[in-house]
C-alpha cells in the first residue's frame, strides 16, 4: 500500500485538530466582534505583560526544580536492574493515572488552614499561609509535571551503556570527568525534551494557579480562560502570542540540543 495513503489519517487528524484551531485563533486575533480586520485585540495584550512575565518566571522556576530533582533520580533508575526500573517507572507514573484536578485538590487539603502540612508548620511556632501564594503554585507544578521531566531523562540515560562508563574510568577519568565528558553530553537530548515538556504546559497552565495561587497569583492561562468568556478576540490574541513564545522557546531548545550533540559526535 502507498505510504501516502497510510499517512492520510495522520494528516487528516493534524488538519482538523491542529491546523483549523490555529487558523481560527489567528482569525479571531486579527478581527473585531463584527468580523472585520482589526488590531484592537492585539493592542490589549500589553496590559497583560506583567502576567506574561510572571508566568514565564514561575514556569522557569518550576522547570529548574524539576530538572534538579529528576536528573539524579533518573540516573539512579537507569543503573538499576531492569525489573527494578519497571517498578520505579510505574511508581512515578502512578499519580498521572489520576485526574489532574483531583491531584490539585489533594494539595489544597494538605496546604489549607488546619491541613496536615499546616499543622506541622505550626508545631515549630510558624504561622504562615501555605495556600494562595507563588510557592504553592510552584509546588503544585513540580508535583504534577515532575514525571514529564523524569521519563525523557530516564529514557536517555538508560541508553548509556555501562561499558562506556567503565571505559572512561579505565582511561583515568574520575567521577566528575566521567559526568561532564560522558554522562551529561549523552543525556542532553533527555534534558531538552524534559525541559520542553515541563516548561510549555507550566507556562500556559491555569488550574494550578487558580486553585493553589488564588486571585493574586493568576497566570497567563487564567487570563486566556477569563478573556475567552468575555471576548474570544482578546483571548485568541493572547493565545497567539503565547503560542509564538512557546514555538520560539522550543526552537531555541532544539538548536541547543543539536549543537551539544554535534560536540559529542
Amino acid at each position: 500500500m502507498n505510504s501516502k495513503k497510510l499517512a492520510f489519517p495522520y494528516f487528516a487528524w493534524m488538519f482538523i485538530f491542529t491546523i483549523i484551531p490555529i487558523a481560527m485563533i489567528a482569525y479571531f486575533a486579527f478581527t473585531n466582534e463584527s468580523g472585520e480586520f482589526s488590531l484592537e485585540a492585539i493592542g490589549k495584550i500589553s496590559s497583560y505583560s506583567s502576567t506574561i512575565i510572571y508566568s514565564i518566571i514561575i514556569a522557569l522556576i518550576s522547570t529548574v526544580i524539576c530538572l534538579l530533582l529528576a536528573y539524579p533520580l533518573s540516573y539512579i533508575m537507569s543503573r538499576k536492574k531492569f525489573n527494578v526500573q519497571k517498578t520505579l517507572v510505574i511508581l512515578i507514573t502512578l499519580p498521572m493515572w489520576l485526574n489532574f484536578l483531583l491531584r490539585i485538590y489533594s494539595w489544597i487539603i494538605l496546604l489549607q488552614k488546619g491541613g496536615i502540612l499546616d499543622r506541622i508548620v505550626n508545631i515549630f511556632g510558624t504561622d504562615i499561609s501555605l495556600l494562595g501564594n507563588s510557592g504553592a503554585v510552584v509546588l503544585g507544578m513540580v508535583y504534577n509535571f515532575l514525571p514529564f521531566m523524569i521519563l525523557p531523562l530516564y529514557t536517555a540515560m538508560s541508553k548509556i551503556d555501562n561499558s562506556i562508563l567503565e571505559a572512561a574510568s579505565d582511561l583515568g577519568g574520575n567521577g566528575r570527568q566521567i559526568f561532564s565528558k560522558v554522562i551529561f553530553p549523552l543525556s542532553v537530548p533527555g534534558i531538552v525534551s524534559g525541559i520542553t515538556m515541563v516548561f510549555v504546559p507550566a507556562a500556559s497552565t491555569f488550574l494550578v494557579s487558580q486553585y493553589l495561587g488564588g486571585t493574586n497569583n493568576l497566570m497567563i492561562g487564567d487570563i486566556i480562560e477569563r478573556e475567552f468568556l468575555r471576548s474570544k478576540n482578546v483571548g485568541s490574541a493572547i493565545s497567539l502570542v503565547l503560542m509564538v513564545v512557546m514555538l520560539l522557546f522550543m526552537t531555541v531548545m532544539n538548536k541547543f540540543s543539536d549543537d551539544n550533540m554535534e560536540g559529542v559526535i
